[in-house]
C-alpha cells in the first residue's frame, strides 16, 4: 500500500503541502506564544512553495533562503530610511534587490517581495531581526529535517 502511494503522482504534492503547512503552523505558533513578536511574513508563503516544492532548485537552498530574504529586506529598509516611501523608491528598492540577488547568487524569487513588505507597512530595522533572520533561520531548519526524515529529498543540495 505505501508502495503505491509513493510512486503514485499525488504522493509528491502531498508530501510537499503538509510540509509547508506545518512550517508555516510552527511559525505562526511562535508568533502567538511571543506575543510581541511576529514569525511570519508573506513571502515566506512563496518560499514554501521552493521549498517543499522544489527542494533541489538553486533558488530552494539555504544560502538563497536565508542571504535572499535578508539582502532584500536590508534594501528595504535602507531606501525606505534614505529616501522615503514613494513608488520611485519601491520600483528602486526592488531594483536593486534582483539586482544584488542575482550578483550575490543569492536568488530567492520569494525574497524580491521584502522591499515592498517593509516599505508598506513601515517596517524598521528590528524587523530584519524578527521575522526576517529568525524566520528564514527556522525554515531552513525545518526544511533539513522534514526533507531528511520525511519527503526523502536530498535537501540541502549544497549549504554554500
Amino acid at each position: 500500500m505505501y508502495q503505491r502511494l509513493s510512486n503514485s503522482r499525488y504522493f509528491a504534492p502531498l508530501i510537499a503541502g503538509l510540509g509547508a503547512m506545518v512550517c508555516i503552523t510552527v511559525l505562526s505558533a511562535l508568533g502567538m506564544t511571543t506575543q510581541r513578536s511576529i514569525w511570519l511574513m508573506a513571502p515566506f508563503g512563496a518560499t514554501m512553495v521552493i521549498l517543499f516544492g522544489l527542494p533541489e532548485s538553486p533558488l530552494a537552498q539555504p544560502r538563497n533562503i536565508v542571504l535572499g530574504h535578508l539582502l532584500t529586506t536590508t534594501i528595504g529598509l535602507a531606501v525606505a530610511t534614505l529616501v522615503g516611501v514613494s513608488p520611485w523608491s519601491m520600483g528602486l528598492a526592488v531594483g536593486l534587490a534582483v539586482g544584488l540577488m542575482l550578483l550575490t547568487n543569492t536568488t530567492h524569487p520569494p525574497a524580491g517581495a521584502n522591499p515592498l513588505v517593509v516599505m508598506l507597512a513601515g517596517e524598521h530595522w528590528d524587523f530584519l531581526v524578527m521575522p526576517v533572520a529568525a524566520g528564514a533561520l527556522l525554515i531552513v531548519a525545518f526544511g533539513v529535517l522534514y526533507h531528511r526524515l520525511i519527503s526523502g529529498h536530498r535537501y540541502p543540495t549544497r549549504w554554500l
